[in-house]
């Protein structure tokens, strides 16, 4: 006599890293790293909220990823991450209008280079309020929907400034080892709910915006040296991690940080 086949579980057949049906905010991606992991949450299947303090080019962008994924499937939503009340207000829209935030990004951030001697306590605060403060602030607000809900996904994108320091970048380094921590934290309470924060560090990534770094012979000859796999990497690297991280193959990871470096934190 044959076995009665098992009825199939929830999601058995389809894809772990499947996102369809997921809501997803991402914070700074209307360029860079930031659009290219919101890219790949978006061909993985979630809807896709883009987010920026750039209304025009905010909009440019959209265009562009609705003309190729849908109209329905890109919206964007732009608001200052530093600011508590944007926030909650950009929050509350995208639940209301959009979808219920299963997923999010806190990929908004920027750079100050200078000697650590130099630096004025203004750029000091403004590097760690945009690289640190906003994580909290957005996720916060974020997970307060999602703890009602019982489940959700947090990515942090960090970087190797989470593990290592260079000189003349200290506001940033120190925001982004905060940022683990800030990880780890988010685990400590909201795990226990239904939540999975988890963190991406990526390693140098050729950008529009390290373009002046690429192009200096010493700053590129250091790179490449430095990091076992030869090469800068590529926004196209970042993007399988996040989806990982958004997805239900990383259900029961949480509070850690993925480096995507090349293997440049593994080695002296």
């Amino acid at each position: 006599m044959t076995e009665a086949p098992q009825a199939e579980a929830p999601g058995e057949g389809a894809s772990l890293f499947d996102l369809t049906g997921r809501t997803a905010l991402v914070t700074g991606s209307s360029r860079g790293i930031g659009l290219a992991i919101a890219t790949g949450l978006v061909r993985a299947g979630a809807r896709l909220v883009l987010n920026g303090l750039v209304p025009d080019r905010l909009d440019r962008t959209r265009a562009v990823l609705a003309d190729r994924f849908g109209d329905d499937a890109v919206a964007a939503r732009a608001f200052d991450v530093t600011d508590p009340d944007a926030v909650a207000e950009g929050v509350a829209w995208v639940e209301a209008t959009v979808g219920p935030v299963d997923v999010l990004v806190n990929n908004a951030g920027l750079q100050h280079r200078e000697p650590l001697l130099d630096v004025s306590l203004a750029d000091w605060n403004r590097v760690l309020t945009t690289d640190l403060s906003s994580a909290f602030i957005v996720g916060r607000e974020v997970a307060r929907h999602q703890l009602a809900r019982g489940h959700g996904k947090i990515i942090n994108v960090c970087s190797v400034q989470t593990e290592l320091a260079r000189p003349s970048i200290a506001a940033y380094t120190a925001a982004k080892g905060g940022l683990r921590g800030l990880t780890r934290a988010m685990t400590a309470e909201w795990a226990s709910g239904g939540l999975q924060i988890n963190g991406i560090a990526p390693g140098y990534i050729h950008t529009e915006m390290t373009q002046a770094l690429v192009d200096d012979p010493a700053f590129n000859a250091w790179i490449l040296g430095r990091t076992p796999a030869a090469r800068w990497g590529t926004v196209d690297d970042l993007v399988g991690p996040a989806v990982f991280l958004a997805s239900r193959a990383s259900d029961y990871v949480n509070g850690q940080v993925l480096f995507i470096d090349g293997g440049m934190t593994a080695v002296v």
